[in-house]
């Protein structure tokens, strides 16, 4: 499978009032066209920061301080804001967790996906109008024609949640980033919006990056997660070998404190201690290293990534 978007190196840090946080230190994963890898984790742990990052979305305060991110054959790290910008709802789009505060309050739905169209297909203002009923036709909103002239107040949030997806890949993007695409929606409408993800990426071949703290949705939705804890990227598998045999400390743990429909709430087990502050000078190696049962002496001596399996990467000395 050839890589549409492949992170080595990558470490983003924010200048604040109290001080430098290291946001994510030295992240590395691959995405392969038509694949679904889910970026799993608490709050906190740098999962839309990487999104953001890769997308050159981040505010005045944050800063790639080293790395790559090339996407098909273009390091996104070394482009200019003009590059970012085309590229930007063409090769690569997004999808925002709030799709309420993401689209424009005052401008119809049709015209903002017909914007992208303008912009980035350089369809006539007719034509993109018709893409863009099109669009909406795709992600399953009734009666296209007259729902483009409504105003995202006037729609539900599952029908926003459908016109995000349909502005992210109204051009047909070589990578589709989904930062919490189904928080706020009822199940039955999380089944819905993450079909028509999965729909369009099946034809397409686009590359997919499921970012969620859901990890039944992950287990269901992706063929690979990547587990991040305070920075870090821990583990890396493909999905039916991490749920099994999960082997860095971090995600074992993170997996007994998840609900499951055949389990019982009287087994979950919370994670001990607390996320690093990540201002730290002296921050460990192993940013799991304080809240861990299996901290050898070899922790502090560096992270290293070690291949458990042909399918499975952990940063860890003592896997479980």
């Amino acid at each position: 499978m050839s890589a549409v978007l492949d992170v080595s190196d990558f470490s983003v840090e924010f200048r604040t009032r109290s001080g430098i946080v290291r946001a994510l230190d030295r992240v590395a994963f691959t995405v392969g066209r038509g694949e679904t890898m889910a970026l799993v984790g608490e709050s906190g742990s740098g999962k839309s920061v990487t999104a953001y990052a890769l997308l050159g979305l981040l505010d005045a305060a944050g800063k790639i301080t080293q790395g790559r991110a090339v996407l098909e054959g273009v390091d996104l790290t070394a482009a200019s804001p003009g590059e970012l910008a085309r590229i930007r709802g063409k090769r690569a789009a997004m999808i925002f967790q709030n799709p309420r505060a993401a689209l424009n309050p005052i401008r119809p739905i049709g015209q903002q996906i017909a914007d992208v169209l303008r912009r980035h297909a350089g369809l006539s203002k007719r034509d993109a109008m018709a893409g863009a009923i099109d669009m909406l036709r795709q992600v399953g909103i009734p009666d296209p024609a007259r729902r483009a002239s409504a105003y995202p107040f006037e729609l539900s949030g599952g029908m926003c949640q459908r016109v995000m997806i349909a502005i992210a890949v109204a051009t047909r993007p070589a990578l589709l980033i989904a930062d919490e695409p189904t928080t706020g929606l009822d199940v039955t409408t999380q089944a819905v919006v993450m079909d028509i993800v999965a729909k369009l990426a099946s034809e397409t071949g686009m590359a997919t990056i499921l970012i969620t703290h859901d990890l039944a949705l992950a287990a269901e939705r992706s063929a690979r997660i990547a587990v991040m804890h305070a920075g870090h990227i821990v583990e890396d598998a493909a999905t039916k070998t991490l749920l099994a045999n999960p082997r860095h400390p971090y995600t074992r743990r993170l997996l007994a404190a998840t609900p499951t429909a055949a389990g019982a709430l009287s087994a979950l087990r919370s994670i001990p201690g607390n996320l690093p502050d990540l201002r730290r000078d002296d921050l460990p190696p192993c940013r799991f290293a304080a809240r861990c049962d299996r901290r050898l002496p070899g922790c502090d001596a560096g992270l290293v990534w070690r291949d458990i399996a042909p399918a499975q990467r952990i940063a860890c000395w003592n896997p479980t």
